[in-house]
């Protein structure tokens, strides 16, 4: 479902990411870590097309995406879930209407937007909240918000960028089994994430970044630590 094939990204002539292989598949759930300034947010950034590489390919669904034209990256961001670590909710909108948001934009009948958003919200555990302001909400829920903005359009991939960054160590844990879960439905989800006891104890596939290289890739594996050194 996602894949990089010899993936090179500088900055300013500095690299960022170097000669990057990966194979992400249908229905995978998997962690991208690393310290600070390892290549995450870059690799994450090329992968929704915020960014492209400077040499190499990034395929979804077998789709060359570095190909795109500007034309063609909203299309190809309606195939993507994308979960932030700040939320980006619409502090003025309801939940209801910060879910609908992309299927009203997509002009998606009302009827099935009602569906599809109490469907979603049912999914992340919202549906009494559905009326409710951001602002009233904990920073757990927001983030479920978000997280039910994401799937609402029943993306084949779903990207998370340090989703749990703001939240605690309790909340932080229930968001990440709420992305398993979703991936047991047959998403692909990424996680980027620097929370070590949260990867020790999912026991998932780990990628590791270090100095923009793949250093490890490995099934029901652990934080690397020693990347951090």
């Amino acid at each position: 479902m996602i894949r990089l094939q010899n993936v090179y990204k500088e900055y300013t002539g500095k690299p960022a990411l170097i000669d990057v292989n990966l194979h992400i598949g249908l229905g995978e759930f998997a962690f991208l870590t690393g310290p600070s300034g390892a290549g995450k947010s870059t690799l994450m950034r090329l992968l929704y097309r915020e960014e492209t590489p400077n040499k190499g390919i990034v395929t979804i669904g077998g789709v060359n995406i570095t190909r795109l034209s500007p034309r063609q990256v909203p299309l190809l961001r309606r195939r993507l879930g994308i979960v932030f670590q700040d939320f980006k909710l619409l502090p003025k909108q309801s939940v209801f209407d910060n879910v609908a948001y992309v299927l009203r934009a997509l002009g998606v009948d009302e009827k099935d937007v009602k569906r599809r958003v109490s469907s979603a919200l049912a999914i992340v555990g919202l549906e009494e909240e559905q009326l409710e302001l951001p602002e009233n909400l904990s920073g757990g829920e927001q983030q479920r918000v978000g997280i039910a903005r994401a799937i609402v359009n029943g993306p084949p991939v779903l990207l998370a960028d340090e989703p749990t960054g703001n939240l605690d160590p309790q909340t932080s844990m229930e968001i990440v089994q709420l992305l398993e879960r979703i991936s047991q439905r047959g998403t692909t989800v990424l996680i980027s994430t620097h929370d070590v006891p949260i990867v020790n104890a999912m026991r998932k596939r780990v990628i590791s970044l270090k100095q923009g290289q793949v250093v490890s890739d490995v099934d029901s594996g652990v934080y690397e630590i020693e990347t951090t050194r």
